[in-house]
């Protein structure tokens, strides 16, 4: 199946911007790059997803592994005593989860990551329920440093980071995609990756905004 990604502005890492760019995608790999137009002419029977803003590569999480290790992310049935924000320190203390509750917690980390447009975290994982549901959900892991300095947050530009630096949008590679709903990249780094209305994680659409 051939599924052509589009939007009004393609942000292609390391290239100049394409209005009107698309992404054409088959199975697990990204199998084109270029002009909507074009790349529409020659797949007329490609699936197409019309995504509003601007399409680009996953983003990278610089500080996503202490997130996901050194907090607790409540369950929505949690909430009445737990509140929605993630419990660290003295709180995640208290609480204690055990293993399963810790499980479960480390998937809604997760999900959340993908609400944001992030498939890659950087960084050293040392607890094994976080690396074992990194590998199952397919999130890349690549080298970081241990602890990154700033504030934690589920959106990767917290901070001052450029998530936005990451693998080359090019023929070949893994279809790790997000949309967002802005118009330009400074938008993006200024607004936040809460604007994330598609994750596309390995050819597999993962997030899509209601």
């Amino acid at each position: 199946m051939l599924t052509l990604h589009t939007a009004p502005l393609l942000l292609p890492p390391g290239a100049a911007p394409l209005p009107d760019g698309a992404v054409l995608v088959q199975g697990e790999a990204v199998l084109a790059v270029g002009p909507r137009a074009d790349l529409a002419a020659a797949h007329p029977g490609a699936r197409v997803r019309a995504w509003p803003g601007l399409l680009t590569t996953g983003l990278t999480h610089a500080r996503a592994v202490p997130l996901l290790e050194s907090a607790y992310h409540p369950d929505p049935r949690e909430y009445d005593q737990l509140g929605e924000t993630p419990l660290t320190g003295e709180a995640l203390a208290r609480l204690a989860p055990d293993r399963t509750r810790r499980s479960g917690s480390v998937r809604r980390g997760l999900q959340r990551l993908l609400r944001h447009g992030v498939t890659r975290v950087a960084g050293a994982v040392t607890d094994p329920a976080v690396r074992s549901a990194l590998a199952r959900s397919g999130v890349s892991v690549v080298p970081g440093p241990a602890s990154t300095p700033g504030p934690v947050s589920f959106d990767p530009f917290t901070g001052g980071h450029d998530a936005l630096s990451g693998v080359p949008l090019a023929p070949g590679v893994r279809a790790d995609l997000a949309a967002f709903d802005v118009p330009d990249a400074a938008a993006l780094r200024d607004g936040g990756a809460a604007a994330c209305v598609a994750t596309v994680l390995a050819g597999r659409l993962v997030h899509r905004a209601r």
